[in-house]
């Protein structure tokens, strides 16, 4: 899902999608934005540029996913974000 949110506004190099997922390793990344472009939901474009450029976009259907888990986006905002916080600063 963070990969999907993080192109949600605009294209974006690998590097960048990178840095905004956090956590993420390149092969990972890289695994996910494969799986993601054979089903559909994000477009690579290769551009013929030296050093080459490549961004990754999402699809209509892409773009249509990220509407179906805005609701999970914000339920989780909502309950496990405050729970983790209010765990946080709970006495142990």
């Amino acid at each position: 899902m963070l990969i999907l949110w993080a192109l949600n506004e605009r294209a974006c190099r690998f590097g960048e999608l990178r840095r905004l997922v956090p956590g993420v390793t390149e092969k990972v990344l890289a695994s996910h934005l494969r799986e993601l472009e054979v089903d559909g939901i994000v477009h690579r474009e290769a551009y013929d540029e030296v050093p080459p450029h490549v961004e990754y976009s999402l699809t209509s259907l892409g773009f249509s996913l990220n509407e179906a888990l805005a609701p999970l986006g914000a339920w989780g905002r909502e309950h496990i974000l405050g729970n983790v916080e209010d765990a946080h600063h709970a006495p142990h």
